[in-house]
C-alpha cells in the first residue's frame, strides 16, 4: 500500500457467520490494511440478511428526474442512495463472497442492482457506458467448494470483476480460496495473498 487509505467499505455476503472462509479472510485483510492506515474509516455492510429486490416503484423512481421525485419515490430510493453513497465515499472496497451454485449469492446480486444506477455510478455516452466511480481499488475475496475462479464456469468472480469495471472500478484484485472441497490448502494460499497485499 503506497499511501494511507482514507475509507474502506467492507461488504460481506456469506450466509454463514461462524466458520465462513470469506468473512475470516476479509476481516484479516481489513485488519491488516488498518495496521498500515490506522486513521482510515471502515464501514462494514453485511448483505447476507437480505437486500430488497428491484420493484416497479424503484425503477420508476430512479428514472424520474431527481428534482421531480415525490416524497414516496425518495423513500423508495433511500436505501439505494445510502449504498451508493457508501461506495462513493470509499477509496477501497473489500467484497467477501462465497460461490453459490456457480454464481454470487442472491443478496449480493440485489446489492449490485441497488448500486448500479444510471447517472449515479455510470452513464451512457455516444461511445457507450462509462463508469463514474473511478480512482478506487477493489479486492474480491471469494471462496468456492468446486468452482475454479476465473474459469468458464465461474459466473461469480468474472461477473463481479465485470460489474465493478462497469461502474468505473477497474482496479480489481481477486483473492481466491477456490475449490476447497478438492484442494483445502487453497485457503492458506489465499490467506498468504491477503497478508502480502496488505504489507
Amino acid at each position: 500500500m503506497s499511501s494511507p487509505l482514507k475509507s474502506i467499505l467492507h461488504v460481506n455476503a456469506s450466509a454463514r457467520t461462524a466458520g465462513s472462509v470469506t468473512r475470516d479472510l476479509g476481516q484479516t485483510f481489513v485488519t491488516r490494511l488498518l495496521a498500515k492506515s490506522p486513521d482510515a474509516k471502515v464501514l462494514t455492510r453485511d448483505v447476507s440478511q437480505g437486500v430488497p429486490f428491484l420493484s416497479e416503484e424503484w425503477i420508476g423512481a430512479t428514472f424520474t428526474d431527481p428534482a421531480a421525485r415525490s416524497a414516496e419515490q425518495k423513500m423508495v430510493l433511500a436505501l439505494s442512495d445510502t449504498l451508493v453513497g457508501e461506495l462513493k465515499e470509499a477509496d477501497t472496497i473489500v467484497i467477501g463472497t462465497p460461490v453459490y451454485n456457480f454464481s454470487i449469492p442472491a443478496t449480493l446480486k440485489a446489492w449490485v442492482d441497488m448500486i448500479a444506477r444510471a447517472r449515479e455510478t455510470f452513464q451512457y455516452t455516444e461511445n457507450g457506458p462509462v463508469g463514474l466511480l473511478q480512482g478506487k481499488k477493489a479486492y474480491v475475496i471469494i471462496a468456492s467448494g468446486g468452482t475454479k475462479i476465473g474459469s468458464e464456469i465461474d459466473f461469480a468472480g468474472n461477473y463481479l470483476k465485470h460489474i465493478l469495471g462497469f461502474i468505473g472500478i477497474s482496479d480489481v484484485t481477486m483473492i481466491a480460496a477456490d475449490q476447497l472441497m478438492i484442494e483445502p490448502e487453497n485457503r492458506d494460499a489465499a490467506l498468504a495473498q491477503t497478508i502480502e497485499l496488505a504489507a
